[in-house]
């Protein structure tokens, strides 16, 4: 019997040495003047130019693209999932008023495949140029006792900066106040477990998948943009848990929110997966974002001007509902 080695256990060094290779140009292409280093460190170092800021607070997030990597499979499509993966979190840090400036990474599979990881990482990269943080750093992990044969998942870790007098946490919101509605570009990264009962995987290897695959909307250079010329009280991004639960996280117990159906045009795959489904209006706006990646708070006075913003920034807006006085809730009608 032959002596035992790593890559007869299912691991194999050599193949993620070489997909460590391909990336590395990736990862420069992100790089801001704070990133001191390069990729290949046990970690990586990030220094913040805190000049104008009286109290500098960090903000951080966490989070995968749930089963929309299934979708991803079965399409063979691998570089959008990355952007989702950083939209996801960059988006939730943003949403406090916060810059986006470094993100991290973690890969785990059961068998390290250079070409399909490296799609992943151009993913990433693409996505962190976009909300303009750099990606200093990352894990791949490769355990074959514990994924099974094609099997995968990918989580990131985000990080950001505010100053403290200017982080948008709800504290000004008022009755009467309106909500602003950003598009988004199509599921996002939630309500994929309920999407893939509704179509079946030839239909998700088709035209069907092309359109759930579409890559979250990142949202973080029109807000900061929309931040320094409009006073935005509160943001909510959209994510699990729709309407009904992401949009009283950020305003205060007092106030309530009204939703007005009709006020922004549905994309027509959320009909689709409504009338095949047989899914509730409640369920839908509870698990789907329904076209709205990004609510936004401001005064009514400040409405009008704040979607024509938004328009000339290339972000489709509409004024979608307001703030009302009772119960801590929202209500769509």
């Amino acid at each position: 019997m032959s002596p035992l080695t790593y890559r007869k256990a299912g691991v194999s060094i050599d193949a993620a040495d070489e997909f460590i290779r391909s990336i590395k140009p990736l990862v420069r292409s992100t790089s801001r003047p704070e990133v001191l280093g390069g990729i290949g460190g046990f970690s990586g170092l990030f220094l913040p130019r805190l000049k104008g800021m009286k109290e500098p607070v960090l903000v951080s997030s966490t989070d995968g693209v749930g089963t929309k990597i299934m979708v991803a499979d079965l399409q063979g499509v691998f570089d959008t999932i990355g952007i989702d993966l950083v939209a996801m979190n960059a988006d939730d840090i943003v949403v406090t008023g916060a810059e986006p400036l470094f993100f991290l990474d973690y890969i785990a599979c059961g068998k390290v495949v250079p070409r399909m990881l490296s799609q992943v990482v151009k993913g990433i990269a693409r996505g962190c140029r976009e909300a303009g943080c750099a990606l200093i750093g990352g894990e791949t992990a490769e355990m074959p006792g514990l994924y099974g044969k094609g099997q995968w998942d990918l989580a990131g870790f985000c990080v950001g900066i505010v100053d403290k007098a200017k982080i948008v946490d709800g504290r000004k919101c008022r009755r009467g106040d309106a909500v602003i509605g950003l598009a988004s570009s199509g599921l996002h990264s939630n309500g994929y477990s309920l999407a893939r009962k509704v179509f079946t995987e030839k239909e998700m290897r088709g035209p069907i998948g092309r359109v759930l695959l579409r890559p979250t909307r990142i949202y973080s250079r029109v807000l900061r943009a929309a931040l320094a010329k409009v006073d935005i009280k509160a943001m909510a991004h959209i994510t699990g848990g729709g309407f009904y639960d992401n949009i009283p996280r950020v305003i205060p117990d007092r106030f309530g929110v009204r939703i007005r159906k009709g006020a922004w045009p549905v994309p027509k795959i959320f009909k689709t997966v409504q009338e095949r489904g047989g899914v509730e209006d409640r369920e839908m706006h509870r698990t789907l974002n329904m076209g709205i990646g990004m609510a936004v708070v401001v005064s009514a006075a400040d409405a009008a001007r704040t979607v024509r913003l938004f328009e000339a920034l290339g972000q489709k807006a509409w004024v979608i509902g307001a703030l009302t006085s009772g119960r801590h809730e929202v209500v769509i009608d």
